[in-house]
Protein backbone atom coordinates (compact mmCIF):
# COMPACT_ATOMS: atom_id res chain seq x y z
CA UNK A 1 0.00 0.00 0.00
CA UNK A 2 1.48 3.42 -1.04
CA UNK A 3 1.66 6.41 1.53
CA UNK A 4 1.70 9.77 1.24
CA UNK A 5 4.38 12.05 1.92
CA UNK A 6 6.53 15.18 1.51
CA UNK A 7 9.04 18.35 2.87
CA UNK A 8 8.68 21.19 4.19
CA UNK A 9 7.43 24.78 3.24
CA UNK A 10 5.62 27.82 4.45
CA UNK A 11 4.22 30.83 1.99
CA UNK A 12 2.52 33.55 4.42
CA UNK A 13 -0.82 35.74 3.96
CA UNK A 14 -0.83 38.86 6.52
CA UNK A 15 -0.31 38.19 10.17
CA UNK A 16 -2.26 34.40 9.78
CA UNK A 17 -0.41 32.15 12.18
CA UNK A 18 -0.99 29.25 9.54
CA UNK A 19 1.29 27.70 7.05
CA UNK A 20 -0.31 28.67 3.41
CA UNK A 21 0.84 27.21 0.53
CA UNK A 22 -0.09 28.23 -3.65
CA UNK A 23 -0.39 24.69 -5.56
CA UNK A 24 0.96 21.68 -4.61
CA UNK A 25 4.92 21.16 -4.38
CA UNK A 26 5.85 17.71 -3.88
CA UNK A 27 6.24 17.45 -1.08
CA UNK A 28 4.68 20.30 1.27
CA UNK A 29 6.32 18.45 4.48
CA UNK A 30 6.04 14.47 6.04
CA UNK A 31 3.33 15.16 8.72
CA UNK A 32 0.45 13.09 8.84
CA UNK A 33 -2.15 14.72 7.56
CA UNK A 34 -5.83 15.03 8.00
CA UNK A 35 -7.36 17.10 5.20
CA UNK A 36 -10.95 18.78 4.10
CA UNK A 37 -11.19 20.29 0.39
CA UNK A 38 -13.82 22.66 -0.89
CA UNK A 39 -14.00 25.83 -2.08
CA UNK A 40 -15.35 27.18 1.27
CA UNK A 41 -16.57 30.65 -0.08
CA UNK A 42 -17.82 32.68 3.02
CA UNK A 43 -16.58 30.20 5.31
CA UNK A 44 -19.89 29.62 6.55
CA UNK A 45 -21.50 27.72 9.33
CA UNK A 46 -21.52 24.80 7.39
CA UNK A 47 -17.80 24.95 6.41
CA UNK A 48 -16.91 25.98 9.70
CA UNK A 49 -18.43 22.78 11.38
CA UNK A 50 -16.33 20.74 8.20
CA UNK A 51 -13.47 22.22 8.87
CA UNK A 52 -13.61 22.13 12.77
CA UNK A 53 -14.21 18.26 12.28
CA UNK A 54 -11.43 18.19 10.51
CA UNK A 55 -9.35 19.63 12.97
CA UNK A 56 -10.68 17.68 15.70
CA UNK A 57 -10.00 14.43 14.16
CA UNK A 58 -6.50 15.43 13.58
CA UNK A 59 -6.07 16.31 17.00
CA UNK A 60 -7.24 13.28 17.78
CA UNK A 61 -4.52 11.54 16.36
CA UNK A 62 -1.57 14.24 16.90
CA UNK A 63 -1.94 14.57 12.79
CA UNK A 64 -1.71 18.09 11.23
CA UNK A 65 -5.16 19.88 10.32
CA UNK A 66 -4.89 21.02 6.20
CA UNK A 67 -7.81 22.46 4.30
CA UNK A 68 -7.41 22.76 0.64
CA UNK A 69 -9.35 25.37 -1.13
CA UNK A 70 -9.37 27.17 -4.70
CA UNK A 71 -8.41 30.17 -6.38
CA UNK A 72 -10.35 31.18 -8.47
CA UNK A 73 -13.70 29.94 -7.99
CA UNK A 74 -14.27 26.50 -9.54
CA UNK A 75 -17.70 28.13 -11.34
CA UNK A 76 -15.64 30.60 -13.02
CA UNK A 77 -13.50 28.16 -14.83
CA UNK A 78 -15.98 25.97 -15.58
CA UNK A 79 -18.48 28.79 -16.51
CA UNK A 80 -16.40 31.66 -17.88
CA UNK A 81 -19.53 33.73 -18.01
CA UNK A 82 -20.82 33.16 -14.86
CA UNK A 83 -22.02 35.68 -13.06
CA UNK A 84 -20.68 34.51 -9.70
CA UNK A 85 -19.89 36.86 -6.70
CA UNK A 86 -17.44 36.01 -4.03
CA UNK A 87 -18.58 36.23 -0.05
CA UNK A 88 -15.54 36.22 1.17
CA UNK A 89 -12.07 37.26 -0.80
CA UNK A 90 -8.83 34.58 -0.63
CA UNK A 91 -7.23 36.82 2.42
CA UNK A 92 -10.45 36.73 4.29
CA UNK A 93 -11.10 33.27 3.87
CA UNK A 94 -7.49 32.80 4.87
CA UNK A 95 -8.34 34.88 8.11
CA UNK A 96 -11.24 32.81 8.86
CA UNK A 97 -9.96 28.95 8.69
CA UNK A 98 -6.87 29.88 10.73
CA UNK A 99 -9.23 31.34 13.19
CA UNK A 100 -10.89 27.35 13.34
CA UNK A 101 -7.33 26.38 14.24
CA UNK A 102 -5.89 24.90 10.89
CA UNK A 103 -2.27 24.13 10.39
CA UNK A 104 -1.79 23.99 7.06
CA UNK A 105 -3.96 25.93 3.77
CA UNK A 106 -2.88 24.93 0.14
CA UNK A 107 -4.53 27.15 -2.17
CA UNK A 108 -5.00 25.12 -5.32
CA UNK A 109 -5.31 27.99 -8.48
CA UNK A 110 -8.13 25.81 -10.46
CA UNK A 111 -7.72 26.10 -13.93
CA UNK A 112 -8.57 23.59 -17.15
CA UNK A 113 -5.59 21.40 -16.37
CA UNK A 114 -6.75 20.84 -12.68
CA UNK A 115 -10.82 20.50 -14.41
CA UNK A 116 -9.19 17.60 -16.81
CA UNK A 117 -7.94 15.22 -13.71
CA UNK A 118 -10.53 11.87 -13.14
CA UNK A 119 -10.56 11.23 -9.01
CA UNK A 120 -7.13 9.30 -9.02
CA UNK A 121 -4.79 11.71 -10.41
CA UNK A 122 -5.87 14.29 -8.37
CA UNK A 123 -5.79 12.15 -5.05
CA UNK A 124 -2.39 11.15 -6.59
CA UNK A 125 -1.33 14.62 -6.83
CA UNK A 126 -2.20 15.22 -3.28
CA UNK A 127 -0.88 12.61 -2.01
CA UNK A 128 2.93 13.40 -2.90
CA UNK A 129 1.88 16.76 -1.61
CA UNK A 130 0.84 16.01 2.02
CA UNK A 131 1.32 12.65 4.16
CA UNK A 132 -2.57 11.96 3.93
CA UNK A 133 -4.23 9.94 6.13
CA UNK A 134 -7.77 11.13 7.06
CA UNK A 135 -10.20 12.73 4.38
CA UNK A 136 -12.83 14.56 6.19
CA UNK A 137 -15.70 15.81 3.11
CA UNK A 138 -19.51 16.67 3.30
CA UNK A 139 -21.98 14.32 2.29
CA UNK A 140 -21.97 15.00 -0.90
CA UNK A 141 -18.92 15.66 -1.20
CA UNK A 142 -17.28 14.73 -5.35
CA UNK A 143 -14.17 16.06 -7.24
CA UNK A 144 -12.56 14.97 -10.54
CA UNK A 145 -13.52 15.05 -14.37
CA UNK A 146 -17.38 15.09 -14.21
CA UNK A 147 -17.51 14.60 -10.58
CA UNK A 148 -17.30 11.15 -10.57
CA UNK A 149 -14.99 10.97 -7.75
CA UNK A 150 -17.78 10.35 -4.82
CA UNK A 151 -17.66 8.97 -1.46
CA UNK A 152 -17.21 5.40 -3.00
CA UNK A 153 -14.75 5.97 -5.11
CA UNK A 154 -12.62 7.88 -2.85
CA UNK A 155 -12.75 5.46 -0.35
CA UNK A 156 -11.58 3.03 -3.33
CA UNK A 157 -8.68 5.74 -4.08
CA UNK A 158 -7.33 5.29 -0.55
CA UNK A 159 -7.75 1.97 0.30
CA UNK A 160 -5.01 1.85 -2.48
CA UNK A 161 -2.93 4.57 -1.62
CA UNK A 162 -3.35 4.98 1.54
CA UNK A 163 -6.13 7.14 3.34
CA UNK A 164 -9.57 6.70 4.75
CA UNK A 165 -12.01 8.78 3.97
CA UNK A 166 -14.40 10.60 6.88
CA UNK A 167 -18.11 12.15 5.78
CA UNK A 168 -19.09 14.85 8.02
CA UNK A 169 -22.73 15.19 9.10
CA UNK A 170 -24.88 17.50 6.89
CA UNK A 171 -25.30 21.01 9.18
CA UNK A 172 -28.54 22.52 8.93
CA UNK A 173 -30.38 26.00 10.32
CA UNK A 174 -34.08 25.31 10.65
CA UNK A 175 -34.30 22.16 8.84
CA UNK A 176 -32.59 23.79 5.50
CA UNK A 177 -28.94 22.98 5.06
CA UNK A 178 -26.69 26.07 5.05
CA UNK A 179 -25.60 26.89 1.88
CA UNK A 180 -23.58 30.04 -0.21
CA UNK A 181 -26.54 29.93 -2.16
CA UNK A 182 -28.96 30.73 1.10
CA UNK A 183 -26.92 33.66 1.94
CA UNK A 184 -26.43 34.92 -1.04
CA UNK A 185 -30.36 35.15 -1.26
CA UNK A 186 -30.57 36.74 1.97
CA UNK A 187 -27.88 39.42 0.88
CA UNK A 188 -30.27 39.96 -2.11
CA UNK A 189 -33.03 40.87 -0.16
CA UNK A 190 -31.54 43.18 2.10
CA UNK A 191 -31.67 40.71 4.74
CA UNK A 192 -28.09 40.70 6.53
CA UNK A 193 -29.14 39.13 9.66
CA UNK A 194 -30.25 36.83 8.19
CA UNK A 195 -26.90 36.33 6.32
CA UNK A 196 -25.40 36.91 9.68
CA UNK A 197 -27.52 33.65 11.15
CA UNK A 198 -25.83 31.76 8.34
CA UNK A 199 -22.37 32.54 8.49
CA UNK A 200 -22.20 32.32 12.15
CA UNK A 201 -20.89 36.62 11.83
CA UNK A 202 -21.94 39.19 10.71
CA UNK A 203 -21.65 39.93 6.25
CA UNK A 204 -18.54 41.82 6.07
CA UNK A 205 -17.31 43.90 2.68
CA UNK A 206 -13.77 45.41 2.98
CA UNK A 207 -12.53 48.19 0.32
CA UNK A 208 -9.63 50.70 0.49
CA UNK A 209 -11.41 54.18 1.19
CA UNK A 210 -11.34 56.81 -1.85
CA UNK A 211 -11.42 59.84 -2.71
CA UNK A 212 -15.52 60.22 -4.09
CA UNK A 213 -16.93 63.20 -5.23
CA UNK A 214 -17.22 64.76 -1.98
CA UNK A 215 -20.84 65.65 -1.89
CA UNK A 216 -21.52 63.96 1.38
CA UNK A 217 -18.78 66.58 3.08
CA UNK A 218 -20.68 69.47 1.31
CA UNK A 219 -23.93 68.68 3.28
CA UNK A 220 -22.24 67.87 6.09
CA UNK A 221 -22.18 63.70 6.35
CA UNK A 222 -18.93 63.33 5.03
CA UNK A 223 -18.54 59.68 4.01
CA UNK A 224 -15.86 56.62 3.67
CA UNK A 225 -16.26 56.00 0.06
CA UNK A 226 -15.10 52.14 -0.19
CA UNK A 227 -13.53 50.65 -3.52
CA UNK A 228 -14.36 47.27 -3.50
CA UNK A 229 -13.43 44.39 -6.11
CA UNK A 230 -15.68 44.29 -8.72
CA UNK A 231 -16.36 40.36 -7.98
CA UNK A 232 -17.38 40.79 -4.22
CA UNK A 233 -20.89 40.68 -3.38
CA UNK A 234 -22.78 43.07 -1.83
CA UNK A 235 -26.42 43.52 -0.27
CA UNK A 236 -28.88 44.61 -2.44
CA UNK A 237 -29.36 48.44 -2.58
CA UNK A 238 -30.30 50.71 0.17
CA UNK A 239 -29.27 52.10 3.81
CA UNK A 240 -27.61 49.88 6.35
CA UNK A 241 -26.43 50.30 9.98
CA UNK A 242 -22.96 49.17 10.07
CA UNK A 243 -19.95 48.59 12.13
CA UNK A 244 -16.43 49.16 12.06
CA UNK A 245 -13.21 49.38 14.14
CA UNK A 246 -10.10 51.52 13.85
CA UNK A 247 -7.40 52.23 16.21
CA UNK A 248 -8.35 49.96 18.38
CA UNK A 249 -11.65 52.06 18.58
CA UNK A 250 -15.24 50.52 17.42
CA UNK A 251 -17.50 52.94 15.34
CA UNK A 252 -21.18 52.68 14.43
CA UNK A 253 -21.81 53.76 10.18
CA UNK A 254 -24.66 54.29 8.28
CA UNK A 255 -24.04 52.85 5.27
CA UNK A 256 -25.67 53.72 1.67
CA UNK A 257 -25.23 50.42 -1.45
CA UNK A 258 -26.18 51.78 -4.15
CA UNK A 259 -26.27 54.50 -7.37
CA UNK A 260 -27.11 57.51 -5.30
CA UNK A 261 -30.09 58.27 -7.62
CA UNK A 262 -30.72 61.80 -5.85
CA UNK A 263 -27.68 62.65 -7.91
CA UNK A 264 -28.16 60.64 -10.95
CA UNK A 265 -25.47 58.12 -10.20
CA UNK A 266 -24.23 55.52 -12.64
CA UNK A 267 -21.94 53.50 -10.76
CA UNK A 268 -22.66 51.44 -8.00
CA UNK A 269 -20.83 52.57 -4.15
CA UNK A 270 -20.65 51.64 -1.33
CA UNK A 271 -20.42 55.04 1.02
CA UNK A 272 -20.20 54.69 5.10
CA UNK A 273 -20.87 57.85 7.68
CA UNK A 274 -18.86 56.64 10.75
CA UNK A 275 -20.81 58.57 13.74
CA UNK A 276 -18.83 60.37 15.78
CA UNK A 277 -15.76 60.09 13.69
CA UNK A 278 -13.92 63.29 13.02
CA UNK A 279 -9.86 62.46 10.92
CA UNK A 280 -8.78 61.19 7.33
CA UNK A 281 -9.31 57.85 6.09
CA UNK A 282 -8.07 58.28 2.66
CA UNK A 283 -5.59 55.19 1.85
CA UNK A 284 -6.95 52.91 4.97
CA UNK A 285 -8.84 49.69 4.06
CA UNK A 286 -11.89 49.50 6.20
CA UNK A 287 -14.00 46.58 7.14
CA UNK A 288 -17.91 47.25 7.04
CA UNK A 289 -19.83 44.76 8.89
CA UNK A 290 -23.78 44.88 8.12
CA UNK A 291 -25.70 45.03 10.85
CA UNK A 292 -29.44 45.70 10.11
CA UNK A 293 -31.17 47.28 6.80
CA UNK A 294 -32.74 50.60 7.52
CA UNK A 295 -34.51 51.24 4.29
CA UNK A 296 -34.26 50.74 0.52
CA UNK A 297 -32.00 53.59 -1.86
CA UNK A 298 -34.89 56.31 -2.43
CA UNK A 299 -34.44 59.10 -5.01
CA UNK A 300 -35.20 62.29 -3.17
CA UNK A 301 -36.39 65.95 -5.17
CA UNK A 302 -33.69 67.83 -3.45
CA UNK A 303 -30.81 67.79 -1.20
CA UNK A 304 -32.75 69.59 1.50
CA UNK A 305 -34.72 66.32 1.45
CA UNK A 306 -31.95 64.32 1.46
CA UNK A 307 -30.50 65.51 4.18
CA UNK A 308 -33.60 65.34 6.48
CA UNK A 309 -33.92 61.58 5.51
CA UNK A 310 -29.82 60.98 6.27
CA UNK A 311 -30.69 62.99 10.05
CA UNK A 312 -33.33 60.15 10.39
CA UNK A 313 -31.40 57.39 9.10
CA UNK A 314 -28.45 58.32 11.82
CA UNK A 315 -31.14 58.51 14.74
CA UNK A 316 -32.52 55.27 13.60
CA UNK A 317 -29.09 54.00 13.57
CA UNK A 318 -28.05 55.26 17.22
CA UNK A 319 -30.77 53.48 18.48
CA UNK A 320 -30.66 50.23 16.73
CA UNK A 321 -27.17 50.25 17.72
CA UNK A 322 -27.98 50.78 21.66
Amino acid sequence: MAVCGGADRAIGIRKIAMEIVHGLPQPINERATALTIGAFDGVHRGHQHLISATVRRARAQSYQSAVMTFDPHPDLVLNPQSKRLYLADLEERAELIAGLGVDLLIVLPFSQEIMALDAREFMERTCKAVALRELVVGWDFALGRQREGNLTRLREIGREIGYSVHPAAQFALDGTPVSSTRIRAALSAGDVEGAANLLGRPFTVRGQIVQGDQRGRMIGFPTANLAVDRLRMLPCDGVYVCTTSRGGHRYGAVTNVGLRPTFDGTRRTVEAYLLDFVGDLYGEVLRLEFRHRLRGEQKFEGVGALVAQINRDVAAARKWLK
